[in-house]
């Protein structure tokens, strides 16, 4: 995978950097928060090689890239000149109560699951060397193994207390002081005393609910979004100089006393009333409720509904010592995977055959999008298939009672955290979910002309062509300028690559090159080619005018059109633009330079006239 081009690809048709408000990346997909989704140019990047699809949900704009998306997230990070997650923490864009809803539990429960999935793996992992005798639970090697998988579930609080934290824009520091302090030994030794003896504790002469905390999910959740609103409010209005003093002072002062008196218990009621529910549910409607949910799951997982669940899960297991919704969650992976492995023995197309391959291979392991994204909903059939293995797994194992354990990866390797008592129909439930979709995989079959037709697509995107040593032509009229003093960082850095600017006097772009036009935003201020000699150029006509919204912009072709040195390709108000604040200078970027052996500017500093000689590329 060539991550520098893709991240290039998808840069340009985010909307460039500027249009970026918060990036981050989940186990298969690129999150962005844009600041104007219209910019975004969803066809283009579905049409790229090694981008899976593309998603709008939760407020989140998401390019799906699967297993390789940390590599090529750090590629982004680097070319959009990011630093760090986010840059910018605020989001214009007004959102449904629904998508912030979502946005929040994704925002704070994703970042912790590694610990809890590791955590659980390690619990599944004792499990066994107990039941084959290598340990005992007297055994110190049983108590160190016993503090590895318990430490995080039992320090709940903490993880998410940092994790939201960040999410509701708060110290992280001070949410982590408030779960240690609710945590802490003595009033944890305190609280048990006073729930086992029926005494009442009281703080200030306010009355303080017996009860601890440890692996609770909900009570801290509340009490970090309540302290994120006290944390703000203190700040606002405490002097510079006596903020790192009295803001975190004044936070921890209200929110562990609120936590003690009134969250923690409303919390912790909450919690239990939600996990006794959910058990009451799948115990007196098990197979029908497994049927249902295993059908659907397809669909929560794509509009982002399965995050609502984390939460449910951790506060059942906490709670009651297992979960009903894991085995549901791991039928529907492994039925996406093997849907998608389905189509690896039918498929005609070879490229189309590896993709499935290894998607339906990863999509058993737990790595889902990959597979529905990229195979089983192009296909529709094989996604059809999948859900009905997935509940078809799912009311099988509801019929025996089936149960998870502890919180593990939901595929194959999750195995473990069934074992227990319905071990057994927790393993053939996950092989009915295989059979049955692989089965009606086959039996469906699907349309090979979906396959033919999408691969096209893609080759369209970019042909291989060999690069030709190549004069660029000057786009348009204006004053010659060295790249580094184009005042963004994206373009100065030359990190989309080798190029030269150009401070026009005339409101046009004409083609530099002769090609095709491979890309064009719809605000029209930003245009990119392809000659015919492999030469990949980029022309950005002015920093920051696509907040204009195409506003004094007017295009003359259109994405795939043949162009000639000299084309017409934009028209625009050049003294209107200047006139609205917009730095008009216009870079002309290589942005495969890395391909050609030299790049020389023929004109500097001077002025030049539309289709001049201004680059020499070398091979």
């Amino acid at each position: 995978m060539n991550y520098e081009h893709i991240s290039k690809k998808i840069l340009t048709n985010v909307g460039g950097s500027q249009n970026i408000n918060n990036l981050e990346h989940c186990m298969t997909r690129l999150r962005f928060n844009l600041k104007d989704d219209k910019l975004a140019n969803k066809t283009e990047i579905e049409n790229t090689p090694g981008v899976m699809g593309v998603m709008e949900k939760g407020g989140q704009f998401q390019v799906i890239i699967g297993n390789d998306v940390k590599n090529l997230y750090k590629e982004f990070v680097k070319i959009a000149g990011i630093t760090g997650e986010q840059k910018n923490s605020t989001n214009d864009k007004k959102q449904g109560a629904l998508d912030n809803f979502l946005d929040t539990l994704a925002g704070v429960f994703t970042p912790i699951l590694p610990a809890i999935v590791g955590a659980g793996m390690i619990k599944g992992l004792l499990s066994v060397l107990l039941i084959a005798g290598y340990v005992s639970e007297e055994s110190q090697t049983y108590q160190i193994f016993n503090a590895l998988a318990d430490g995080a579930f039992y320090f709940l609080p903490v993880l998410i207390a940092f994790s939201a934290s960040k999410k509701f824009g708060m110290n992280p520091f001070v949410g982590v002081a408030i779960a240690g302090a609710v945590l802490y030994p003595s009033l944890t030794t305190l609280m048990t005393m006073a729930k086992d003896t029926g005494e009442n504790l009281s703080f200030l002469g306010l009355p303080v609910t017996p009860a601890t905390y440890s692996a609770s999910v909900i009570p801290m959740f509340l009490t970090i979004w309540f302290a994120s609103y006290i944390e703000k409010i203190t700040d606002r209005y405490t002097p510079n100089a006596l903020k790192i003093i009295i803001v975190p002072t004044v936070t921890l002062l209200i929110a562990v006393p609120v936590f003690l008196i009134v969250i923690g218990p409303i919390g912790a009621i909450l919690g239990k009333g939600l996990a006794t529910g959910v058990t009451f549910l799948f115990q007196f409607a098990g197979p029908l409720a497994g049927l249902v949910l295993g059908a659907v799951m397809p669909l929560l997982v794509m509009i982002g509904m399965h995050y609502a669940l984390v939460p449910i899960i951790i506060e059942s297991i906490a709670t009651n010592g297992y979960d009903y919704i894991l085995p549901i969650l791991t039928a529907n992976n492994i039925a996406q995977g093997a849907a998608a492995f389905a189509v690896f023995f039918i498929a005609k197309n070879k490229k189309f055959k590896s993709l499935a391959f290894s998607t339906g291979i990863t999509g058993m392991f737990g790595v889902t999008e990959p597979a529905m994204y990229g195979v089983n909903l192009r296909l529709k059939k094989p996604f059809i298939a999948a859900m009905i293995g997935s509940a078809a797994g799912s009311a099988f194992m509801m019929i025996f009672d089936a149960k998870a354990y502890f919180y593990g990866k939901t595929g194959i390797q999750g195995i473990p955290m069934f074992i227990g008592e319905t071990f057994i129909y927790a393993i053939l439930g996950s092989i009915i979910s295989i059979v049955v979709a692989i089965g009606i995989t086959l039996l469906l079959r699907f349309d090979q002309t979906i396959i033919e037709q999408g691969t096209e697509e893609k080759g369209k995107e970019k042909t291989e062509v060999e690069v030709r040593p190549t004069t660029v032509f000057s786009p348009m009229k204006g004053i010659v300028k060295p790249v580094e003093e184009v005042d963004d960082i994206t373009f100065s850095s030359k990190i989309m690559g080798e190029g030269i600017a150009i401070e026009p006097t005339q409101g046009r772009v004409v083609s530099p090159v002769n090609g095709t036009v491979t890309s064009l935003f719809n605000t029209n201020h930003a245009i990119g080619l392809t000659s015919d000699t492999g030469v990949e150029l980029l022309v950005h006509v002015g920093l920051d005018t696509v907040k204009l919204g195409g506003e004094f912009f007017e295009s003359h072709v259109k994405q795939g059109d043949e162009v000639s040195v000299g084309d017409l390709l934009i028209e625009f108000d050049l003294e209107t633009i200047k006139t609205e604040g917009y730095d008009i200078i216009t870079p002309i970027i290589v942005t495969n330079s890395k391909e050609f052996t030299d790049v020389t500017h023929k004109k500097n500093l001077e002025k030049i006239d539309e289709t001049e000689a201004l680059l020499e590329l070398s091979v």
